[in-house]
């Protein structure tokens, strides 16, 4: 079973890479503007040398790549260098099939936005889909791993940030003196934070309920049968008439919100409230809306 499911994630490392690989010819080569980290660095030197930013993520991520592999952590360098080397490959292989008629772009620059905007909305979803194989795309993220690994006190988010901000700032430079590709290297920066953000916390969130009862007994047989999760009881006292009351603590999957509402309603002198978790750690299944234990199906190894 580990077998099928290492072989699974990392033909989905592969397929994420060639999405990637088609998303740079069709979206952001045709639109004249860098994409975020060192690949941007790389998509401005194609453009002014013609070299294809295949071979030059090779020339980069090789190193980092031996550099993760020894220093820091041997799974991820190997699974990182595979979407490295799968998407270096497509990278040169499209630009020799000359996918460049189905790109878009619009000579008059009416709709140039919608290419950054489509990019980054689909890098971003590919990337979330990766580092949930453990695995990331290279380049700047070999970077932060290494400083982390030696410096976890520092913030690699400014690291990141101001990577792309000096992307941003040569690519006025590079691309004709114009301040377009600049605004469009933000937005691609934007939306593919944005949708990468919001797909990991969907992956990772859940509901926590904080139930006020007078028969905590009945609502826990129902959370366990019915959802099969648990709840902590916490004694606890109503200021207002001064009763002792009883408070449920429970963590339930997004999905599973209706049920747990329904059995709440079916109680009498019950009250809940109910908040967002943005990321649940330690023994907590994932149930899905049927009350089956979701499947893991890429290796977390």
């Amino acid at each position: 079973m580990n077998i099928v499911k290492k072989t699974w994630t990392y033909f989905v490392i592969a397929v994420m890479a060639v999405i990637c690989a088609l998303n740079y010819e069709l979206f952001v080569f045709p639109n004249r503007f860098a994409p975020a980290g060192l690949n941007g660095i790389c998509t401005m030197i194609q453009y002014i040398s013609g070299i294809s930013v295949g071979y030059l993520s090779l020339i980069i991520n090789i190193p980092l790549a031996i550099w993760v592999y020894f220093r820091v952590n041997k799974p991820l360098a190997v699974r990182s260098m595979v979407y490295v080397l799968v998407n270096s490959l497509a990278l040169v292989m499209l630009n020799k099939l000359e996918v460049s008629r189905f790109a878009y772009f619009t000579e008059n620059g009416t709709s140039t936005i919608l290419g950054p905007l489509v990019a980054g909305i689909v890098f971003g979803g590919c990337y979330s889909i990766i580092v949930q194989c453990r695995a990331n795309s290279g380049g700047t993220d070999f970077i932060a791993a290494i400083i982390h690994k030696f410096r976890p006190d520092k913030n690699i988010f400014w690291l990141i940030f101001g990577l792309n901000v000096v992307v941003a700032f040569i690519s006025f430079f590079v691309y004709d003196y114009e301040i377009e590709p600049v605004i469009l290297c933000i937005l691609y920066c934007f939306m593919s934070s944005t949708v990468t953000d919001k797909m990991a916390k969907n992956v990772r969130s859940a509901v926590r309920f904080e139930i006020v009862t007078e028969d905590p007994e009945f609502i826990s047989r129902q959370i366990i049968q019915r959802l099969h999760h648990s709840a902590t009881l916490i004694p606890g006292k109503g200021m207002y008439l001064g009763k002792e009351v009883n408070i449920l603590i429970c963590i339930v999957n997004r999905s599973q919100v209706a049920a747990l509402s329904a059995i709440i309603r079916d109680c009498p002198h019950t009250f809940a409230v109910m908040s967002q978790v943005n990321e649940v750690m330690g023994n907590f299944k994932k149930i899905d809306n049927k009350g089956h234990l979701e499947k893991q199906l890429l290796d977390q190894g």
